[in-house]
């Protein structure tokens, strides 16, 4: 099969690059927008040393998330209610799920939010981030985010909508990379291929918008699959605009969220990942 081949190549390489760093910095929760921290229980191998972390990038709201609300531009954000919580911890610890069960990598049962201006970055080559139609990098944080991409590392931004949320998502990422496109991938591209085959992609559902009985957030909203790739033609950023992967990790176990949300979302994740640590 195309998954044990993958994994039979890098397993060694993964636990080389990854464990040599990445338990410096200790695991830590913050209040959410929709959690707080007790509501998702740890679970009870939290403490594991493993080959592979779930990290999540905390960064500042722009002026657009702080003028529509309180649950999105938050208090200080570097002590978390504030919008990068968005989905968090569940989503986080349903896809470490998902990821333990469907592939060979030692995965983390929590997630490990990152600070851009603390450092350590680099010990967690993955790097995700929700609502980045949100998000305001200062120069200092855009130049690390460059810095940690360029290094190798991997970085997936989700759940933003709509010519506005773009906008605010380009301004900051313009900053990270002023001199590289921003491009739709195509079908053939590797990142759909690495464990699961996904020529067939849709337009990912939040749990808001399936109780709405729609599939997007903005009205005719189309679902873009984009990236920015390096000199050599790696994948260094992919970014699912106009879907909500991240809602269908935290919802997977809803009976009311649709399968086919869930299972769509679950695959990209493992694909991403695999690709990120193959790549």
């Amino acid at each position: 099969m195309r998954f044990r081949k993958v994994f039979g190549l890098v397993a060694g390489a993964i636990g080389a690059l990854v464990s040599l760093h990445a338990f410096q910095i200790p695991f830590r929760e913050f209040n959410g927008v929709e959690y707080r921290i007790g509501e998702i229980p740890r679970p009870p191998d939290w403490e594991e040393r493993t080959e592979w972390s779930f990290a999540r990038l905390m960064y500042p709201p722009s002026a657009y998330a702080r003028g529509r609300g309180f649950r999105f531009g938050g208090g200080q954000w570097t002590q978390g209610f504030s919008i990068w919580t968005q989905d968090y911890p569940r989503a986080d610890r349903h896809f470490a799920q998902a990821l333990r069960r469907l592939t060979r990598v030692h995965v983390r049962s929590v997630e490990q939010p990152v600070n851009l201006d603390e450092g350590g970055e680099f010990d967690w080559p993955w790097l995700y981030a929700v609502q980045t139609g949100s998000w305001q990098l200062t120069d200092s944080q855009a130049r690390a985010l460059r810095e940690f991409l360029l290094r190798g590392g991997f970085f997936m931004c989700d759940d933003f909508w709509g010519d506005d949320g773009w906008a605010v998502f380009i301004e900051s990422m313009q900053r990270v990379f002023p001199d590289r496109p921003i491009v739709e991938l195509a079908n053939e591209d590797q990142i759909f291929h690495t464990v699961y085959d996904l020529d067939d992609r849709y337009q990912v559902a939040s749990e808001g918008s399936v109780q709405r009985g729609r599939t997007d957030k903005c009205q005719g909203c189309r679902d873009h699959w984009r990236g920015i790739y390096d000199d050599k033609g790696r994948l260094m950023v992919a970014i699912t605009f106009n879907s909500d992967v991240g809602d269908s990790w935290e919802w997977a176990d809803a009976p009311y969220y649709p399968e086919k949300y869930a299972a769509l979302g679950i695959r990209i994740g493992v694909n991403y990942v695999v690709y990120s640590m193959t790549h």
